[in-house]
This record gives C-alpha cells, structure tokens and sequence, in this order.
C-alpha cells in the first residue's frame, strides 16, 4: 500500500509576480539646475535653459536637447561655469529618460568635472547623486553606491535634507537588489524621518515601503505591515492613488507570506478596484494576478484560473511579456493542482521560451519546477528529476530559501516515487531549516510530513508517527484542508504499518471526507486504496474490492500511472487471496504493463530502485499461474521480472538505437521458445529459482533438449517462522566486510565463527533444499553444465559447496555458473561475438597495490587496509605462468589500471575487494591511491568503462556481493558484465590468500587446455580441495556470464 504526500510548489508562482524587488528609487530632479538659472542675468542663456525646460516637461526631449546645445554653447561662449554646469546636468537628466546611458553618464561626468572646478558643492552633489542612479539602473550597484556614498557628506554638508534623504534612500535601494537587507534597512530608517522632517510626505511613504519590503526579506512581517500601514495611510492623506494601490498590494503580499489569505484577498481586492480607476492595465491584469494567486492558495482553482484569465490578455496587450509568463506558470500551477497535468505542462512549455528569451532566470526556474511537478504526478520521474535538478541551482544562486525549500521537496518525493528513501530524506531534510528560517509554518508542515513518509517506507512507522503529529497541527492552524487530509492519510498508513488497522480506517475515512470536501481527486483515491488495503489485512475482501475499484478508475482518469498499478496489483492480490484465480491473473498482467511503462526513460540505477516497489505484481502473477496449472507460463513471468534493467542495459549497449515496444518494454522478455533456444545455445542446464514470500520456492529446470520441468518447494516447516532470506544469511559469513570492522576484517584467515557457519550441516540443508527436489533433473556427467539463475538471498548461496547426503559436495558431480537471467545469458553471448574484440590482447594482473585508507566508521579516521602478500604471491606466480609482467605494490595506481583495462583481453585483480552502500565508496576494488585518484575503483567506474577483455577475474574478498535487489546482484560483476566482459569470476566471502593463490594457478593452467571457464574453474576447486578440505577455501569462486 502506496500514498505520496506530494505537493506543488505553489510560492514558486509568486516568485513570478510578488512585486517585493519594487523599491521606490528617489529618481532624477531638475530643482537645483532650475534655481540656479533664476539667478543668472546672462538673457539669451537664461531663455533657452528655460525653453529646454518647457520642451522637456511637454515631453519633446529631443528639441530639448538641441535647445541646451545651444544654451551650453552660449554659457560657454561667455564662460559661465555655472551655466555650463546646469545645462550638462539637464541633459545628462534627458539622455537618461531616453535610456541612452553612455551619453548621459558622459555629461554627469562633465558635470561634475566643471562643480568641481568651480567649487559648485550643490551641482557636484547632485551629479554624483545622478551618476549614482544611472549606475544603478544599469545595475552596476557597487560602481553606484560609491557615487551615492560621496554625494551623501556633500549633501549634509550643504544641508541639502532632501539631498541627503534622497542618496539613504537610493542607497537602501542599491543594497536591496544586493540582498543585504539589514544593510538596506539602517538606509530607510535614516531616510524616513528627514523626508517626515521636510514634510516630503509622498517620499516619505515611498521610503517607508522600501523599509517594509526589506522587513519581509529579513521574516519580520509584524515590523513590514506596520510599515506598508503607515505608507497606506500617507499616500491617503496626500490623494496618491497611485501609491495607494502599491501599499495595499504589499499589504496582500505579505498576508499571502503569513498564509493568511482571506486578509490577502481582502487587500488585493481594493488595490484592484483603485487599478482599474487608474486606467492602467498592467496594474489592473497585476491586481487580477494576486487575487489568483491569493485564490490558489485558498485551494480555489477555478476561481483562481478565472482571475489568471483575465489577467493575461491586459498583459498581452501592455506587450508586458515577463507578466505575461508569470501568468501563464500560474495557469500551470493551477491546473496541475486540478490534477489537469497535460494542460498544465501546456501553460508551463509557453511561459519558458518567455522567461528565457527575457533572461529571467528566477520564472524560467518557476516554469521548470512546474513541468517537474506535472511529469511527477504523471509518473514519468526521469523527466521530473531532470526539470528540478534544471531549477535547484538557480534558486540557491539567487538566495530564495523558500523556492530552494520547494524545489528540494519536490526531489524528495521524486527519489520517494523511486523508491529511493534515503536520497529523499536527505532532500527534506535540507528543505525542513529553510522553511523554519523563512517562517513558512505550511512549507515546514509539508517538510515533516514527507520525512515521515519516508521513514514509514523504511519501516520506522514510530519515528513516521511522530513527523506526522507534528505535522498535522501545523495545517490545522494554517487552515489548510487539503494537507490537513494528507497527514490523516499518512498518519493512517503508519498505523497500518504497524498492524493497527480498526485505528488507520479511521484516519484514512477522516482523509476520505477532506479529500472529497476539497475535491482532490488524487487524494480522494490515495485514501479509497488505503481503506482497501486495510480491509484486506483484516480479512474482509468484499469491503478491499469495493474500496479498490472506486480508486482505480481515478487514478486512470488523472494519468497517475503508479497510483493505477499499486491498485491494480492490490486488487489482484486480493481475488488471488479469495481463490478468484481467472479474475486475478488479468488485473496482475495489466499492473505489470503500466509498471514496466513507468520504467521507460528512467536511468539505470533508477529502474533498479523502482524495481524494488514493483516486484510484488510478479511474485504474485507466478502464483496464481502456477495454482491454474500453468508452470511454464509462470516460467516467463519469473524471467520478465527479474534483472530487467540490467538486460536493457545490456541491450542498449549492443544496439544504442533501441526503442521501447508499444507495450512499453525496450527489450522485450524471453518467450518460452527462447529461453528453451537459449538452453540449447549454452548446452547447459538452466535452473532458475523464484522466492515467493518468506519461505516458498518455484523451481525450473530447463534442459538443453528444451525439456521444461518445475518443482515447488514449501520450507514453512524447516525454516520454522524464519524467512528464507534471513536464514541463508544468518548461516553464511555475513559480516566478512569492511562495515562495522577492524583491520582484523582484511585479514586473510576467517574466525572460527566464520567457519562454523559455512559448516556441513547447513551446507547440507542447502542441499536438501535446493538440489534434492530437482536431482533426477540434472546432468549425470560432471561435464555437462549446470547455470543457476538465483533470486534475492540466493545470490549468497555457494553452489559449489553443497553436499549431499553422502557427503559430496555439487561441484565433484557438476560443472556449475550462475547468472542473473537468462535473457542476461543471451545478450552476454551476442555481446561475446558482436564486438570486435582483440584475438590476441594484452593481460592484466595486478597484486597487492599499495593500499588505500578506508572510512570503516563514519566520522572516524579512515584506517589503512592491510596488505595482502598472498596477493603479491599470486600475481607474480600468474604473471610467469602467462609470460607477462604484474602490476605489483606502488605500480599498481588506479589511474594506470583504469587506463590499460580497456586495451587488456584478459585482467586479474588480486586486492582487496570492498562492499559496501553506507560511507560513499560504492562496491569497489583496492588499488594504490594518487595524487588525482583516491584508490578505489567503483562499480559505478567500471560500468562506464568499454571493455574487451573475454574474462575479468576478481581475487579478492566479496567481489560476487553487493546490494542484493529484484535486479540482481548490484556490484562488481554486474559493472563488469555491463561494461562488456562476457564472462566474470568471482568471490562470495573473504577468501584466504594461499589457497587462493593455490586455485588461480590451478585454474589458469586449466584455461590452457580448455577454453571452457567452467570447466577450468570446477577442475581447479576439486584440486584445491585435495590440499585445502575446508570449503571456505575453494568454494567462495564462480562464474558468472559466459563459459
């Protein structure tokens, strides 16, 4: 049972249209230049300064211009400095208007070279003031706060106060657009009460919005409404409607900051009405914007697209295209929450090429957060992981905690869809602090909530609980209904979680009622599924089925393809649980087809984590086949849910221009006829186990004459309440690793411990259960091979160590590999013959590197892995029986192995090998470390690598492990297989160094007489047991791929 507590990023749209970056610069004055040609008795000058004046005030800038030319030349004519001075002021002032900033910043310049030369204080004031704001226009803030910063002492020391309250002001506007809030505000305040003082009420009002926008920035709402209130109340007094309609928006701003939206609708709606009375219809398509916004966040949708509507063709006709985008990301947002994603990524793609072709990094941010979240909510992860990780960097760059917070929420619930938990967490828990700094109580409910989800995925339904009732109150006080229903769902699941489901109906039927007071259709059947799930545990089918198939037509409907496949799985589980077998089997076959679609694009450590949360429709189809008599069948369902994404991307690998099918599949599952072809192609005997629940196993066994034969195995008995899964790993040298352990661990002896649990007795019991009820299946000559494909914790089995009731052990009776699939089998022999590989390439072998140091502990030291001189031994000893030298100690540097690999036919690697998915260095192989390389050679390289070597052979400890999921085998020899190497031999426990030694010689000397690896490999463990009877000596070794 699945429901996501996913969100939109709703303040992302207000990003495109909260006019907080509106400060109220002080801008150009002509006061001083107009006093001052008052003074001069000079006539003709005089008379064209004036007509210029008239001219500029009547808007005809460019006569203006021509008549100062005239006058500057006149005033220069009879050398009136203080002519010259004011005339170069005003036009400077007039190139500014007309946007030509080079030739106005030109005449402030001169400007200001003839006040200095003539000890004119007032006119060098105001240029350096001008020069200030054209800088600052052209957003060269540091180059225009110098210039404020000089004219300011002038401004003071002429006692020009509207000078100097002009320069704070513009100065707390330049740190404003610099983020340096606090800085901004000490401006303003000094500002304020000199333009209060001069009884400048409008600059007044303007200074105190400035101040309340840089409240807001700093979360001190309380501080920003007192501000924005008294600004209200000036711009009032003194009939500026204009201002009027500005405070009342940032009035309904802020409110919208706080969640209060009634007060936010309340404000928007007056500034609205004060808009349209303005004629201005930016201003109006503004006001019909917020109250969208406003209506969004009230959960109202349609009113809030019929607001965005409206707003959008005044946009357009004002040729407003930035407004005109933020409209449109809106109209997404709200369609998206409408569960409409198609014609919510239609609004969003147009709104893009706006903000891009605009340079709007912060709304083109917004537009791709939105396409993430619609494809999110589609199931299409791939794409909405690569939208937010497109948006992520932006947010951080331009320091909005809250879009950031959003955009990292939305991460998480995509790696939570990929069943990715810990990735998630790491997500929400970044998010969780910036919400709590920007006193965003719905952001930070949102973040407590999806932190116990997660946790309830990792089955820690009591730390869930606790995010979740923290949480819950939270949207309460918030009024929100919609998250209020999210955290009864999620509180109910971690109940069900725990097994206490009267007390999850509860909570899921609460949910229920919200989601359908809101109307949230998504919610509505995450819910009605959950209820289903619920009834199922408690055994009551007829109210599971009833609850599913009222969900399941709305999934449908809202594309929600993860949602549709849960449910379908669930309800087929649920008529295979009542025996409704022919009803089952066609709900669990189209599961499968919707999962395997959501599977399309995703990367490939992706599709094995969403593998994990889809193998349950498989296992489940297996057995309602298998209880209608349809073993074969049955046969190919196994085969198609296991190592899917490793077969596509071997597939991929042979052919780069592969295509999903129609049903969804880029390589399409073996049919009955081709895994009988395959059988025949290998001349082998396939054996292929699924594990079904804790203690049931199908068995197959395809012979090479296309002979199919299958055997069920029940162990509830012998396996008395303990999976099977943790029994094989309880019974094996589990810990024989780096986790957890001392220097002691890469020693090369085993403990006692050790080797008691690789004792007769279980490897018998192994054998009793996974040989015996297929014995008379298998070859009769030890020639003929045997290639088991495992599932889960058989992967740790060794085969080779198996004994019967005799006392033989399998090895001395088969010729044994193992494989992932065997589909993996087919693609591993066509990659064998379709690359060009070298017939005579060079050989490989590295011993005992110079180690690298280990983080054993996470926050501790990193300690030094000990040397292997068993290692040393062994490639020297190689090296003279191939006639090639060995990479040995200081020679052996990762940046050197990385580098011959791909040219190499053959390579061994005698090291230490490392498991490991907790402290970052990925299943590894040990080699010396350099200045550039940290020594460890990871899976995740070697899959990036192309290889021609026919056999990769890992002597080292654990090198067949790694992360055991329904792909397989995660590690070493999968990157090996994937980076080309048809076949690979491996260890599946900390091997010793001599008998080790002792079985490569032996089996490298077999491979010169045979070109049969599994020949070679059987052949060299039966000599090794004659010196070294132990099994931990000789069985850790097999095969895996191509003989």
């Amino acid at each position: 049972m699945k429901s996501l507590n996913l969100k939109i990023a709703s303040l992302t749209l207000l990003a495109t249209c909260l006019a907080w970056d509106g400060v109220v610069p002080t801008r150009f004055s002509f006061q001083s230049a107009l006093a001052q040609t008052t003074q001069d008795k000079k006539a003709e000058g005089d008379l064209l300064l004036q007509k210029g004046l008239q001219q500029y005030d009547a808007g005809q800038y460019q006569a203006a211009i021509k008549t100062w030319q005239q006058a500057l030349a006149q005033y220069r004519a009879i050398n009136n400095r203080n002519g010259e001075a004011q005339v170069l002021t005003n036009l400077g002032l007039t190139y500014a208007v007309l946007e030509q900033y080079p030739k106005s910043i030109d005449y402030f310049e001169q400007a200001l070279s003839v006040a200095r030369a003539i000890g004119n204080r007032k006119i060098e004031a105001q240029a350096l003031s001008n020069l200030g704001d054209l800088y600052s226009a052209l957003s060269q803030l540091p180059k225009a706060i110098r210039y404020y910063e000089q004219a300011l002492p002038i401004y003071r020391t002429v006692q020009n106060a509207y000078g100097e309250a002009r320069v704070l002001n513009n100065l707390g506007t330049a740190y404003t657009a610099l983020t340096q809030y606090d800085k901004a505000k000490g401006y303003f305040e000094q500002a304020g009460p000199i333009f209060r003082k001069i009884q400048e009420r409008n600059s007044e009002a303007d200074t105190l919005i400035n101040l309340g926008i840089s409240n807001v920035f700093l979360y001190q709402y309380d501080n920003a409404i007192a501000s924005f209130e008294r600004a209200l109340s000036l711009y009032r007094a003194v009939q500026n409607r204009s201002g009027e309609e500005n405070a009342l928006v940032k009035l309904g701003n802020t409110y919208l900051a706080l969640l209060q939206y009634p007060k936010a609708v309340g404000y928007f709606e007056q500034s609205l009405a004060i808009a349209r009375t303005l004629k201005d219809p930016n201003r109006e398509a503004s006001g019909l914007n917020n109250l969208g916004i406003a209506y969004l966040s009230l959960a109202q949708y349609e009113k809030a697209i019929a607001y965005f509507e409206q707003a959008l063709p005044l946009y357009r006709a004002a040729q407003n295209r930035r407004s005109e985008a933020g409209t449109l990301t809106n109209m997404g947002n709200a369609y998206s929450q409408l569960t409409q994603y198609t014609r919510a990524i239609d609004y969003y793609e147009q709104s893009l090429p706006i903000f891009r072709a605009l340079q709007d990094r912060k709304g083109e941010a917004g537009s791709l957060n939105g396409l993430g979240n619609a494809y999110l909510f589609m199931s299409q992860y791939a794409k909405a992981i690569a939208y937010f990780e497109q948006a992520l960097p932006v947010y951080q760059a331009v320091q909005e905690p809250d879009s950031e917070a959003i955009v990292l929420m939305n991460l998480g619930n995509a790696y939570n869809f990929l069943s990715q938990y810990a990735q998630a967490i790491r997500y929400f828990e970044q998010a969780l602090p910036l919400y709590r700094t920007a006193k965003n109580r719905r952001g930070e409910a949102d973040a407590l909530g999806n932190l116990g989800i997660s946790y309830n995925y990792l089955s820690q339904p009591m730390k869930a609980i606790r995010y979740f009732e923290q949480a819950l109150p939270i949207y309460r006080a918030v009024q929100n209904p919609n998250r209020e229903a999210d955290a009864l769902n999620n509180l109910g699941t971690a109940y069900y979680s725990l097994s206490q489901h009267p007390k999850a109906i509860a909570y899921f039927e609460q949910a229920l009622s919200l989601y359908r007071t809101v109307k949230d259709r998504k919610g509505e059947a995450g819910a009605l599924a959950n209820l289903g799930g619920s009834y199922a545990a408690l055994s009551q089918p007829a109210k599971a089925i009833a609850s599913y198939k009222q969900a399941l037509p709305i999934y449908q409907s809202l594309q929600n393809r993860d949602g549709e496949s849960i449910t379908l799985n669930n309800l087929g589980d649920t008529y295979f649980k009542m025996g409704e077998l022919a009803q089952a089997e066609p709900l669990l076959r189209q599961s499968i087809q919707v999962r395997e679609c959501i599977r399309v694009g995703l990367k490939d450590d992706q599709k094995i984590s969403i593998f994990e949360s889809q193998s349950d429709a498989y296992r489940t189809l297996q057995q309602v086949l298998v209880a209608q008599n349809k073993s074969t069948e049955a046969l190919e369902i196994a085969e198609r849910g296991r190592a899917r994404a490793f077969v596509e991307l071997l597939a991929q690998r042979l052919n780069s221009n592969s295509k999903p099918s129609a049903n969804c599949t880029p390589v399409q599952p073996p049919t009955l006829a081709q895994i009988q072809q395959i059988a025949k192609q290998q001349n082998a005997t396939l054996v292929e186990y699924s594990v079904i629940d804790r203690d049931r196993l199908l068995v197959w066994v395809v012979q090479p004459n296309g002979q199919i034969h299958f055997r069920s195995v029940d162990l509830t008995a012998d396996l008395n309440g303990v999976s099977l899964a943790e029994w094989v790993k309880a019974t094996r040298a589990e810990d024989l690793n780096v986790r957890g352990r001392g220097l002691g661990v890469f020693e090369s002896d085993l403990t006692v411990d050790a080797e008691e649990k690789l004792d007769k007795a279980n490897l018998q019991t192994l054998h009793q259960w996974l040989i015996e009820p297929i014995a008379e299946l298998l070859p009769t000559t030890p020639d003929e091979r045997i290639i088991f494909i495992p599932q889960g914790a058989l992967f740790l089995v060794p085969f080779a160590a198996l004994r019967d009731a005799a006392g033989k052990h399998l090895i001395e009776k088969h010729t044994i590999a193992v494989a992932p699939s065997i589909q993996t089998l087919a693609l591993t022999r066509a990659q064998k013959t379709a690359e060009k590989r070298q017939k005579v390439g060079t050989t490989l072998i590295v011993g005992n590197p110079a180690m690298p140091k280990v983080v054993v502990e996470a926050g501790k030291d990193p300690v030094q892995l000990s040397p292997l001189p068993g290692a040393e031994t062994e490639a020297q000893a190689l090296a003279a029986l191939l006639k090639t030298p060995a990479l040995i100690g200081t020679q052996a540097t990762e940046a050197t192995i990385k580098a011959q690999m791909p040219q190499a036919s053959l390579i061994h690697l005698a090291t230490h090998g490392l498991l490991d998915d907790n402290f970052g260095i990925n299943s590894s192989i040990a080699l010396t470390p350099t200045r550039d390389e940290d020594g460890f050679l990871t899976a995740a390289e070697i899959s990036n690598l192309s290889l021609q070597a026919t056999l990769v052979v890992l002597s080292a400890c654990d090198t067949g492990r790694g992360t055991i999921t329904g792909d397989g085998v995660i590690g070493l020899s999968r990157s090996l297989i994937s980076a080309g190497v048809p076949s690979v031999v491996v260890s599946l426990w900390a091997v010793p160094d001599a008998p080790t030694a002792f079985l490569m010689t032996e089996f490298y000397k077999n491979l010169e007489t045979s070109n049969d690896k599994a020949k070679a490999l059987r052949q060299a463990m039966l000599t090794t047991m004659q010196r070294y009877e132990k099994p931990r000596d000789w069985a850790a070794f097999t095969l895996i791929g191509e003989s």
